[in-house]
C-alpha cells in the first residue's frame, strides 16, 4: 500500500512582500470570509528546488528547467567547427525531442522543459559525435536522448510536456499554497530615494518616489509526498528517494521565498512542524484555520493539534506515526524530523 509523508508547517514572517501578484502587491486569498496572505505553491517549490540546502544534498541529481537547450547545443556545434546552417538544423532536431519549437529561425523550445542531468549529458555527447563525424543526427539517436530521469526534483515535482505526454513524469509531491492563519490587511510602504550629490541649492525634493505593498503573518503550509511514487520515479533508488525527502523537508522548514528580501529582510524558519507518516488517505489541516486565529503562535498550534485529534476521533487514526518540532518551546529537532520522514 502507498506510504505517504505529510508535513504541516507554521512559519511566521515579519512585514514582507514574499510573493507578488500582477500589480506587485502581496498575493492574497479569501478564506473563512476574511482576506489572508498567500504564497503560491509554484513560488515555494522553486525556492526549495533552487536553494543551497536542496542543491548541496542532491548534487548531481537535479534537473534544469530551460527553453534554451537548443541554443546551447547550436553554440556547442558551431564552436566545434560545424557550419552555422547545419548547426542550427541539427540543434533544432535535438531540442525538438524535448518540446515543441518556437519559430523556424530559433532553436528554443516553446515551453520550459525540465531536463535531467543524464538527458543533458546524452544531448552533448550526441553533439560531440555529430561534430566528429560531421553529419546530422538520425531518428534512432534522437529517440535515445530520452532517459527515465533520476533527477530528484523532477521525481518530486513532476514534469509535463503537452506536445508529448509519453515524456511526462507524475509528481510524487503535492504542495498547497501557504496561507496565513489569521485575517490580514495589506498595507502600503511609501518610500523615497535621495540624490547623494543634491545639496538642496535648487531642488529639495526626492530623486525617486515609490510605494510597495507589504503585510506580516503566520502561515500554514502543507505538503504531501507519495514515497512509493517517488521511488518509482527514481527507478527504484530508495537511497536517493530518502535523500530527496530529507532535503525537501529541510528546505521547506528553512528556506524562505526571496521576494523583496533586500527591502524587508524577512527570512524565517518554521516555528512549528508536524510530520505524519502512513498509508492513510492524506488530508490537509487547513480547516483548523477556517475560523481565523486571533492570538499568538501558541493559539495556532493549539488549533492545529485540536484538528488532528478531531480527525482521528471521527475517522480513526489518520497516521501510523507522528513527529513534531517546535521552536516555540524548544522541543524536537530537525535531525529527528528528517530521520522520521525517511523511515519508509
Amino acid at each position: 500500500m502507498t506510504n505517504f509523508v505529510q508535513l504541516h508547517l507554521l512559519t511566521s514572517y515579519p512585514p514582507a512582500n514574499l510573493n507578488r501578484d500582477d500589480l506587485g502587491r502581496p498575493k492574497t486569498a479569501r478564506m473563512g470570509g476574511v482576506d489572508r496572505l498567500r504564497v503560491s505553491s509554484q513560488s515555494l517549490k522553486r525556492h526549495w528546488r533552487t536553494s543551497e540546502v536542496f542543491e548541496e544534498a542532491l548534487a548531481g541529481h537535479i534537473g534544469t528547467r530551460t527553453k534554451r537547450l537548443g541554443a546551447d547545443v547550436e553554440r556547442h556545434l558551431v564552436d566545434g567547427g560545424v557550419k552555422e546552417k547545419s548547426a542550427h538544423e541539427w540543434a533544432r532536431a535535438i531540442a525538438g525531442v524535448f518540446g515543441k519549437l518556437q519559430q523556424k529561425d530559433s532553436a528554443d523550445i516553446e515551453q520550459l522543459a525540465h531536463i535531467s542531468p543524464e538527458e543533458r549529458d546524452a544531448v552533448f555527447a550526441l553533439a560531440d559525435t555529430l561534430i566528429a563525424e560531421n553529419r546530422a543526427p538520425d531518428d534512432e539517436e534522437l529517440k535515445l536522448l530520452r532517459h527515465r530521469p533520476s533527477a530528484a526534483d523532477i521525481a518530486l515535482f513532476g514534469r509535463m510536456l503537452a506536445a508529448d505526454p509519453g515524456f511526462n513524469v507524475e509528481a510524487a509531491c503535492q504542495v498547497a499554497h501557504a496561507i496565513t492563519v489569521h485575517r490580514v490587511a495589506v498595507e502600503d510602504d511609501y518610500f523615497t530615494a535621495v540624490d547623494d550629490l543634491n545639496e538642496g541649492d535648487e531642488d529639495m525634493g526626492a530623486a525617486h518616489i515609490g510605494e510597495t505593498g507589504f503585510a506580516a503573518g503566520l502561515f500554514y503550509s502543507y505538503l504531501c509526498i507519495d514515497r512509493d511514487q517517488l521511488v518509482a520515479n527514481l527507478d527504484g533508488d530508495e537511497a536517493l528517494a530518502d535523500r530527496a525527502m530529507a532535503a525537501l523537508t529541510e528546505a521547506a522548514v528553512k528556506v524562505s521565498p526571496r521576494g523583496k528580501q533586500n527591502s524587508f529582510g524577512s527570512r524565517a524558519y518554521a516555528s512549528y512542524v508536524l510530520a505524519e507518516r502512513g498509508p492513510q488517505q492524506p488530508r490537509s489541516l487547513s480547516v483548523a484555520f477556517l475560523k481565523p486565529v486571533k492570538g499568538e503562535g501558541d493559539d495556532a498550534v493549539d488549533a492545529l493539534e485540536r484538528q488532528v485529534s478531531n480527525f482521528d476521533a471521527v475517522y480513526g487514526e489518520c497516521a501510523d506515526g507522528r513527529c513534531r518540532l517546535s521552536a516555540l518551546t524548544g522541543e524536537g529537532s530537525l535531525d529527528a524530523l528528517k530521520r522520521f520522514v525517511t523511515q519508509g
